[in-house]
């Protein structure tokens, strides 16, 4: 029998356990800090790296290429080759060398090696968010799991949040000290760097844990459980692919949006840069307290194709706002903060109503990097159309994206409305459930 140890040190501990879930939480937060640096600094990237809109958006491009593959990599490398512990410190000196390597370019002004860079920090950045998710499955799996994974995300949209309202100051203040220009920008990101550097501080003290906790409790490193068999993609049902363009058509129309946000709203309703990175910066802001209270709400009352469907609507009405009217966007930006927590509440856990669980892994890494070659795609044809037609032209083109994802939705009713569940209530769905339990006791065909 071991000697019985401080709770704050006991791994099986609640308290041992809140110490792990700190550090669980930091360990993407300079991950998200750095992925907006050029949503943050848009004007100051333009004006300091001579650069059009179009060569811009290639920083956000390239971050996206690598988990067009890296889906489907990531769980494999992170069991099979590295173990959780060391792929989550080699994913995370990818994500910190990757904003290094930017910084560095910005110095130079190289905009490739700025390219470069965005490309190793993408390596890193999507599969350290699968690491982390292991690392709460493997310490909190069972009634707290879903809390943790709501503070998880609360935290990255915190990154995200605090990038987008300090960045600005960081430039203004590094350009009281150094000459104006390139050089001001390379210091800015370089200063980012170190959140990246904690994160990976975070991925080295929870490796420790981890493994002073199998030791301890003889328990084995955590398993990402995710099995991916690109031949599985021929069985996907109908509901799945058209689960896959709303979410492809949906987050499209965010991301690259944000990407560019902080001109528009300084050309089209004279913000202040301040003011303009402030209210850029509300879609996550709504997010992080947002996500759970919704997540929560459509797991009481089910109908999650309804919710999808109000998600897309708010935020065609909210681009729609910005695009042709002048009103105070606080208003459009806070709608398109609420739909975004709903459609991502309500549309991801739906791949595991529609595919069997031995098919969970390889459905839900073609979505993501099917998302991503969208993303990438639309982000180049975003900076393209705003260098060539305007703003007006470029929401109309969101838009449109849109309302791919709408028409996808109201299929999706009707296909689900036919033979599927996806729509059903949570008191219709667990009478169901128990209804196909009694069947399969009995032996009678469902």
């Amino acid at each position: 029998p071991r000697t019985p140890l401080p709770a704050i040190c006991d791994p099986s501990h609640l308290l041992h356990r809140i110490v792990v879930l700190v550090f669980m939480c930091f360990l993407g937060f300079g991950s998200y800090f750095c992925y907006d640096n050029p949503a943050a600094l848009q004007s100051e990237f333009l004006q300091d790296m001579n650069l059009n809109t179009a060569e811009f958006m290639q920083l956000y491009a390239w971050y996206s290429w690598p988990n067009v593959i890296l889906c489907f990599l990531g769980g494999f490398l992170l069991d099979r080759v590295f173990g959780i512990r060391l792929g989550t410190i080699l994913f995370s000196l990818f994500v910190f060398g990757g904003q290094i390597i930017f910084a560095i370019g910005g110095l130079v002004k190289h905009f490739w090696l700025m390219e470069v860079g965005r490309f190793i920090f993408g390596i890193g950045g999507e599969s350290l968010a699968v690491a982390q998710n292991t690392y709460a499955v493997n310490w909190f799996k069972g009634k707290e799991l879903n809390l943790v994974f709501g503070l998880q995300l609360s935290m990255a949209r915190l990154g995200s949040t605090v990038n987008m309202n300090i960045m600005g100051s960081v430039y203004n203040k590094v350009g009281q000290s150094f000459a104006a220009g390139h050089t001001t920008l390379g210091v800015s990101l370089m200063i980012a760097a170190l959140t990246c550097l904690f994160s990976l501080m975070c991925a080295l003290v929870l490796g420790f844990l981890d493994k002073r906790a199998e030791k301890i409790l003889h328990k084995e490193q955590g398993k990402t459980g995710e099995v991916i068999k690109l031949t599985d993609v021929k069985d996907f049902p109908a509901c799945l692919w058209l689960i896959f363009i709303i979410c492809v058509g949906y987050y499209v129309a965010i991301f690259p949006f944000i990407g560019l946000g902080q001109v528009f709203f300084i050309e089209k309703f004279n913000f202040s840069p301040a003011n303009a990175r402030a209210v850029n910066s509300i879609v996550y802001i709504i997010s992080a307290p947002a996500s759970p209270v919704l997540g929560f709400v459509v797991d009481k009352v089910g109908r999650n194709v309804i919710w999808v469907m109000c998600a897309v609507v708010t935020t065609l009405a909210a681009h729609m706002m910005l695009a042709f009217t002048f009103w105070n966007p606080w208003i459009a930006m806070s709608l398109l903060g609420v739909s975004y927590s709903l459609l991502a509440c309500a549309l991801w856990p739906m791949v595991a109503f529609v595919v069997p669980e031995h098919q969970l892994g390889t459905a839900y890494g073609f979505m993501q990097s099917i998302q991503n070659l969208g993303l990438a795609l639309i982000a180049m044809a975003a900076g393209a159309i705003l260098d060539t037609r305007g703003y007006l032209v470029l929401e109309v083109f969101f838009c449109a994206c849109i309302c791919i994802a709408l028409m996808a939705a109201v299929m999706l009713y009707f296909v689900d409305y036919l033979k599927g569940r996806l729509n059903l209530s949570v008191i219709c769905y667990d009478n169901h459930a128990q209804m196909i339990e009694e069947l399969l006791k009995h032996n009678l065909p469902s």
